[in-house]
């Protein structure tokens, strides 16, 4: 999706051109929720102008009720207008960054943080960090109500097609409203489990790669609900399958030169990105907290169903953490993983990134790559080879991330503190909750 330059005078034009009767002013919590603010075309000039404020005590991790004001700036580079009809008129959105009423930046805004780490990037000699996701989703059915249930709308598997596929129609009808906002689809197709699937669409630059990323999401919950099917990015849904991920091909770019890439090594990759991908080695158990920050993720994380359990990297094989996938070139690039789709993606690409430099600035090395089935070693070898593994819950996550100073300074004070406080909670709630599962071992038993 190709980020375009445009002025206030055109956006104006278009407005009027296209009957855009109202503006959706989007932006990100601290947990990845989606938020926006809706105002008639009638404020176009005041949204243009940064003057539209909103109340930022009522958002997730953002500020107290004393000192709520804050100030809506938009990325005029966002606007887009939604192609599904509204009887009142078309819709058009701007996402925007997050001020402090003197003007200056909001510390906890998680776009602003993106931003920040690119900043450092800059310094170091780089001109961006593309990012190519891959996130994965399941569809249930609605049942007459709307409610969701938890029936699958399919039976499918990887690469299957209708009608077993049933889900084809609607993951065709997504790819055409995405292909309508000038996002460039590169792969579409049902992924392992029954109702799953995943749409792949065109690396971009950090900033634009998150904020495609937010647009996807909603997209494609807004087209499921119009097929009777609620779209869900949970991890991991339903027992006994494969959970969903939302692996993060990343590259480092000096121009038009990708410095990942070097054709003289036995690999084809460059110094910076054996450097980049050690240090995201030495960071993972830490930026896991935030790349994986439900309850849920980590029933995703567990061996048997595809998703990556241990801290390693190779060349070809799938099982651990870090590969390197075969393209070379301007394709050069490390795809991690563990991610999985409900990180805050602002938040989870400032660490990686943040992980990565750190890796270059100390020119850290990485270990040897890991060619066995890492799922087929015992304790004994993965220790023989130095490979460990992620952290088991959320718990173990948010402890690894406070006992790293580096990503915990990247985030800054106010988002690490407001993100460390409600996970903290949710695992908290999590624990003291009876689950049907200890019901059904239990009651009877004892």
């Amino acid at each position: 999706m190709e980020k375009t330059k445009i002025s206030t005078t055109e956006i104006k034009k278009i407005a009027k051109e296209e009957n855009v009767r109202f503006l959706r002013l989007m932006f990100t919590d601290i947990l990845g929720t989606i938020k926006n603010v809706e105002v008639p075309i009638s404020q176009l000039d005041k949204v243009l102008a940064n003057k539209l404020m909103f109340d930022g005590s009522s958002i997730e991790g953002f500020v107290r009720i004393e000192e709520s004001d804050m100030y809506l700036y938009p990325d005029l580079a966002t606007w887009m207008i939604f192609p599904w009809e509204n009887e009142h008129g078309k819709v058009a959105r701007l996402i925007c960054d997050i001020h402090n009423p003197d003007g200056t930046p909001f510390a906890g805004d998680p776009r602003g943080n993106l931003k920040r780490s690119l900043e450092k990037m800059k310094k170091l000699g780089f001109t961006s960090f593309n990012l190519g996701p891959e996130p994965e989703f399941f569809l249930f059915k609605l049942d007459d109500n709307d409610d969701i249930t938890m029936n699958l709308n399919d039976t499918g598997g990887y690469f299957d097609l209708s009608p077993t596929d049933l889900g084809e129609n609607c993951r065709r009808d997504i790819v055409l409203e995405l292909e309508k906002l000038n996002f460039e689809v590169e792969a579409s197709h049902h992924e392992v489990a029954f109702g799953q699937h995943e749409i792949d669409f065109k690396y971009a630059d950090a900033v634009e790669a998150c904020d495609n990323i937010q647009t996807f999401k909603l997209v494609v919950k807004t087209i499921a609900r119009k097929h009777g099917l609620h779209a869900t990015f949970m991890p991991k849904p339903l027992f006994g399958i494969n959970g969903s991920g939302m692996h993060c091909n990343m590259s480092l770019f000096e121009g038009d030169k990708n410095a990942f890439y070097d054709e003289t090594d036995d690999l084809q990759l460059s110094q910076n990105a054996y450097h980049f991908l050690a240090g995201l080695l030495k960071h993972a158990r830490a930026f896991t907290a935030i790349c994986n920050p439900t309850v849920n993720s980590y029933k995703r994380l567990v061996p048997g169903y595809e998703a990556p359990v241990y801290i390693a990297w190779s060349g070809r094989n799938r099982s651990p953490l870090i590969r390197v996938p075969e393209s070379r070139g301007l394709s050069t690039r490390l795809e991690l993983r563990s991610v999985d789709p409900t990180a805050n993606p602002y938040l989870a690409l400032s660490l990686l990134l943040q992980a990565g430099l750190d890796g270059i600035e100390n020119q850290l090395t990485p270990p040897a790559p890991i060619n066995r089935n890492i799922y087929h070693m015992d304790e004994k070898e993965r220790a023989a080879d130095g490979i460990y593994d992620l952290p088991s819950t959320l718990e173990n996550a948010l402890k690894a991330l406070d006992e790293d100073e580096l990503l915990k300074n990247a985030l800054g004070t106010h988002i690490y503190t407001s993100f460390a406080a409600a996970k903290e909670s949710e695992w908290a709630t999590f624990r003291q909750t009876v689950s049907e599962w200890e019901k059904e071992q239990y009651l009877e038993l004892y």
